[in-house]
Parts: C-alpha cells; sequence; structure tokens
C-alpha cells in the first residue's frame, strides 16, 4: 500500500500540479489509513475492503476527530481509489459508498481595526527580531496572504518602487498592493536588518529566523501568538486570523469581491462571498441596535 500510495502523490505533484501544502495533507491522510490496516494485517490495496473503509472513518469518529477532518479524510480516500481504478491497480472503487459527514460552517474569525492595530503595534523595538517581526504582521494584513506565501517569499518578489508582492502558487501567481504602513515597516526591515539576520548573505530568502535560515510555519504561529498575548487580546489568533481580518475589512469599506478574490487568490468567489455575508450580518446588527423601530 505504500509504494501506491507514493505514486498517488507523485500523480498529483506531475499530472495535477497541486500544491506542496495539498500533497503533504493527502500523504498525512493516507499514511493514518496505511497504519490502521496494517494493524488489521493488511498491507496490500487489492485487499482493503469497503467494510474496512467503513470501520476506518468510525475509528475516526470514534476517536473524537472533528467532522471537518473526517471529511478530509474521506476526500483523501476518494481522490486515492479513483487514482487506482484509473491505473488498473483495483476493478472496483470501495470508497464510492463512503458519506462525509456534515460541516457546520463558522463564520471566520475576524478581529476588530483595534485588535489588528493593538496587535501590530506591539513589536515597536529596535532590536532585528522586532523589526523583522513587525515587518511580517504589516505584510501580512497589507496583502492578506496565507503564511505558507509570507514565509516563501523572496527579495525579488518584493517591489518596494510600486508597493506590491508577487505571490506565486505552483502555475499561477498574483499581484499584490501594500500600503504605507506596511511599505514603512518592510523599508525599516530591508535597511540593514534583513542581511544582518540571514546566515548566507546570498540567499534570496526574504524573512529569516532568528538563527538566519528560512523562517518556519511553526516559527512564525508562535511569533503571532506571543503578540496577540501581549496585546491582550483574548480570541486565539492565528495568521489565517489576519487574512479573515483583511478581506472582512476591506469589503466592509466598500471593496468590491472581485478584487477582493484576486487577491486572496480564490478560485471560486462563492469563497469570497462569505466575507459579503458578514457585513450584511454586521449592518443587520447595527440596524437592530440603533433604529427606533428596529
Amino acid at each position: 500500500m505504500e509504494k501506491e500510495i507514493g505514486a498517488f502523490i507523485t500523480y498529483l505533484h506531475n499530472v495535477k500540479n497541486t500544491s506542496g501544502n495539498t500533497e503533504m495533507s493527502y500523504k498525512r491522510d493516507l499514511e493514518k489509513v496505511l497504519h490502521f490496516m496494517a494493524s488489521r494485517g493488511i498491507h496490500e490495496v487489492k485487499d482493503v475492503t469497503a467494510q474496512d473503509l467503513a470501520d476506518y472513518v468510525k475509528y475516526l469518529e470514534d476517536n473524537k476527530f472533528a467532522a471537518a477532518t473526517v471529511s478530509r479524510n474521506i476526500a483523501s480516500l476518494k481522490a486515492f481509489y479513483h487514482y487506482m481504478v484509473q491505473e488498473g491497480v483495483v476493478e472496483e472503487d470501495i470508497s464510492d459508498k463512503l458519506k462525509a459527514p456534515k460541516i457546520e460552517k463558522k463564520a471566520p474569525e475576524i478581529m476588530t481595526p483595534d485588535e489588528v492595530v493593538r496587535l501590530l503595534d506591539q513589536p515597536s523595538g529596535d532590536s532585528p527580531k522586532e523589526i523583522r517581526d513587525k515587518a511580517m504582521l504589516e505584510l501580512l494584513y497589507a496583502t492578506g496572504i496565507r503564511v505558507t506565501e509570507l514565509i516563501t517569499l523572496t527579495i525579488s518578489d518584493v517591489n518596494m518602487q510600486m508597493n506590491f508582492i508577487l505571490c506565486r502558487d505552483r502555475n499561477k501567481e498574483r499581484i499584490i498592493p501594500f500600503g504605507a504602513a506596511a511599505k514603512a515597516a518592510m523599508e525599516r526591515y530591508l535597511n540593514g536588518t534583513r542581511e544582518e539576520m540571514l546566515e548566507n548573505k546570498k540567499s534570496d530568502v526574504l524573512f529569516a529566523n532568528c538563527s538566519g535560515q528560512p523562517m518556519s510555519r511553526q516559527g512564525f504561529w508562535k511569533l503571532i501568538k506571543h503578540y496577540a498575548k501581549k496585546a491582550d487580546i483574548q480570541a486565539d489568533i492565528t495568521p489565517h486570523t489576519l487574512r479573515h481580518s483583511f478581506a472582512a475589512h476591506l469589503v466592509e469599506n466598500g471593496a468590491d469581491l472581485r478584487s477582493v478574490q484576486e487577491m486572496l487568490g480564490h478560485s471560486d468567489i462563492s469563497t469570497t462571498q462569505i466575507y459579503a455575508n458578514l457585513n450584511h450580518n454586521h449592518i443587520r446588527e447595527v440596524y437592530a441596535k440603533a433604529h427606533p423601530r428596529g
């Protein structure tokens, strides 16, 4: 089964042009299936039955995995078995009858403008680390990019004259502008601090960690948690919270959905529509509280 999973991941990479994160997610999900089947003495794909897959899903549910996690695992299984049938490894798609649990759609967590200001104001010192942290946080909120996109930016992806970054995602790229606050923070970082922090002075990495290596996802998560606590923000802030806040605040201030969709890199505008819905809900709440006959 291990060999087939490896072939599937290679197929996703070479044929489907999936992102590295997507490939890692599929691999992680399918390796859990591999271990579950091995615990039952099953090592070959052709020996797995529909009941085995159903038992695996029940195992996830019994162990209190979130509905979204169970749903993603089922999607991984369906994609894998579709490929297995396509390659002639198995004759029947035994994942066909797996049903994903209903996922209650939650509105994204949005920070208030005041919370954003408090968070972004936290790294205010003159140390290389705080100068870098300020630049990263300002750029993240100014552009709404994903944390993976932030930490993989190179120096050539930033145009300081025209105030935009070039964000690449496999076979597509998008240009995202940034404003005065992010520009000021970036100028300060690029004016000696970046080079001071980099171990390899010839590296094109934009953001380095304190060891001089490229910043990691985990490193940035710790950074944002640290400053959220320092800012006395009670909500559970993640890098994605800033992305949601970027989009919600743009829409609330009149940005059109198509432009926001393009900046976020959403392939379907229905994904971006949620921010307009949030704004409508906010307007209704304001009306209900403020209108004398509301």
